[in-house]
Parts: structure tokens; C-alpha cells; sequence
């Protein structure tokens, strides 16, 4: 039996169907690094937690652990330690400013397909408790176009895709799509784009760059893609990154904290939030197992 099918057979037995209502799984991702993907998981997280939501960060760019940095926060315990320690899933969430909680893959995640019968059970029963913790979970990937990186894409129904201006920045993002939408397990059916253009002098700046990406994705890879919104560059969010504390706390009143702000709000939008496949934790997971074993 290989491990898709004992995947299977452990959500079948242990009645593992999406809760109602399961968790809204947001998946946020760049083409390269340094184009603010991790602020921008978190201070969307933040703005979430202030519109009432219960939202929870999984950390998935093992090695870096951008999350904890920004947060200015060491976490106990992470995913490897629900896996090979025995922790449960509450036991790994560590709670940072704004009350908003995240998770450290450490090297959990990359050690997901070489996990046994036991381990499978354990991880995806925890995962499944999640959507009741949780009503938004964001997921901040590891930059580019690495193996890790697309299998998280291929398994989310919503992504947000973080570019800026910068030349480099364009065409990483394009390359980053060109991958996805070549990837044989994607479909655009199930996974919704989103484009947060970052880092630009203005709002028609951050249209246009939008629009000059969204020609050359419709041309040649025939993507669908939404315009999320954009987040201007502004020295307070640079200061606030260097003390440690997300802008959308820091300091609320700053053009980023007001722009991430106004994002959310888009976000939540029946417009953006309407026919968004909702899998929970648990069967996100479920998928990238599978796919894996496959």
C-alpha cells in the first residue's frame, strides 16, 4: 500500500470530511525575495484579527523563519515537534502581538512525504482541529520557484501573489506563474490569483504595474489573475521591521498600515471572498501528501 492510499484510508476512518465552516486557507507567495511577502502575511493578518477574525500564520519558509523575526518572537515548538514529539496542535501555536497566532514549519513540512501510517494520522487529526481554531490561515511560502513552493501553490484555492516594481521583480513573478500554470497538478478552476503589487509611489503606479503584468500573463499563459490592491513605500514600514513590530501595529496611521488596511478590506469583499474552494488545514495538507506519494 504506498502512502496515498493509506492517506486515504486514514481520513475515511477516522471521519475526517471538511468541518462547517472549515478555515480560509491564504496562501501568500513572490517570485524572488526582499519584495515584503512576509509583511505582508503578517500585517494582512493583523488587519483580519482587527475586522474580527481569528487568524493563525504557518510559517513554511523553513530556514528562514521570517515570521518569528518580525514578530520578535521565539516559538517552543514547531510542526516537526507535533510530528516526532508527540505535541499537539495547540502546543505549537505561538501567539504574537495583535493576538494573532502563527506556526514554524521548521523541517516538518519538508519531511512531510517520508512520514509513516502513525504520523499521518496523528498530523492530519491535529491539522483537522485547526478550522476550529482558526477562520483564516495564511501561509507564507518560501520565495521563487523551488518543488516546496508549488506544491503549496497547486494545493491552495487562493494566492496571493506579491510583486513590486522593480524590473527583477516582474519578471521573477512571471516566471513564477509560467511554472504554475505548467505545473500538471494546477488548476485555475480551483486555485484564485491575486496580485498585491508592493512598494510602488502611488496607487495608479500599482495598477499599471498590475496591468502590464497581467498582459503578458493573459497573452501567453492564458492565467486569470485578480488586482488585490497595492501598499506604497513608506519609511515607517522599513523602521518598523527594524524594531521588530508589524506596521499595522506600530504604527497604525502610517500610508502602509492604512493601505494594508484598505487590502483586507478587498480581500474579505464578497467580490474576492465569493466561490473560494475552502479545503481546511486537513485536507490542504491531505493534498500535498498525496501528491507527493503520487
Amino acid at each position: 500500500m504506498d502512502q496515498a492510499e493509506t492517506l486515504r484510508n486514514i481520513i475515511k476512518q477516522n471521519n475526517i470530511a471538511p468541518a462547517k465552516p472549515v478555515a480560509r486557507v491564504i496562501t501568500v507567495t513572490s517570485g524572488k525575495g526582499g519584495v515584503g511577502k512576509s509583511n505582508t502575511a503578517i500585517n494582512l493578518a493583523i488587519q483580519l484579527k482587527k475586522m474580527g477574525q481569528r487568524v493563525i500564520i504557518l510559517d513554511a519558509d523553513f530556514g528562514l523563519a521570517n515570521i518569528e523575526i518580525m514578530f520578535g518572537t521565539v516559538p517552543k515548538h514547531n510542526l516537526a515537534d507535533l510530528i516526532y514529539q508527540g505535541k499537539n496542535i495547540k502546543d505549537i501555536i505561538t501567539w504574537g502581538p495583535g493576538e494573532v497566532g502563527f506556526i514554524s514549519g521548521g523541517s516538518g513540512i519538508a519531511n512531510l512525504s517520508n512520514l509513516n501510517k502513525d504520523h499521518l494520522n496523528y498530523i492530519i487529526k491535529n491539522l483537522a482541529e485547526l478550522d476550529a481554531i482558526a477562520d483564516v490561515i495564511i501561509i507564507d511560502t518560501g520565495a521563487g520557484i523551488s518543488d516546496a513552493v508549488l506544491e503549496f501553490l497547486v494545493a491552495s484555492g487562493e494566492i496571493i501573489l506579491v510583486t513590486t516594481p522593480e524590473p527583477t521583480s516582474i519578471t521573477d513573478s512571471y516566471s513564477l506563474l509560467k511554472a504554475l500554470a505548467r505545473h500538471p497538478r494546477y488548476s485555475k478552476d480551483v486555485s484564485r490569483i491575486k496580485v498585491l503589487a508592493n512598494k510602488v509611489m502611488s496607487e495608479e503606479d500599482g495598477k499599471n504595474l498590475f496591468d502590464k503584468l497581467n498582459a503578458v500573463v493573459i497573452r501567453y499563459l492564458r492565467l486569470p489573475m485578480d488586482y488585490l490592491g497595492c501598499i506604497p513605500y513608506d519609511s515607517m514600514l522599513a523602521e518598523s521591521v527594524m524594531q521588530q513590530k508589524p506596521v499595522s501595529l506600530h504604527e497604525p496611521k502610517a500610508k502602509a498600515s492604512i493601505a494594508y488596511e484598505k487590502v483586507t478590506a478587498t480581500l474579505m469583499n464578497k467580490e474576492f471572498s465569493s466561490n473560494i474552494i475552502r479545503r481546511g488545514m486537513a485536507a490542504f495538507f491531505s493534498h500535498i501528501i498525496k501528491n507527493k506519494s503520487n
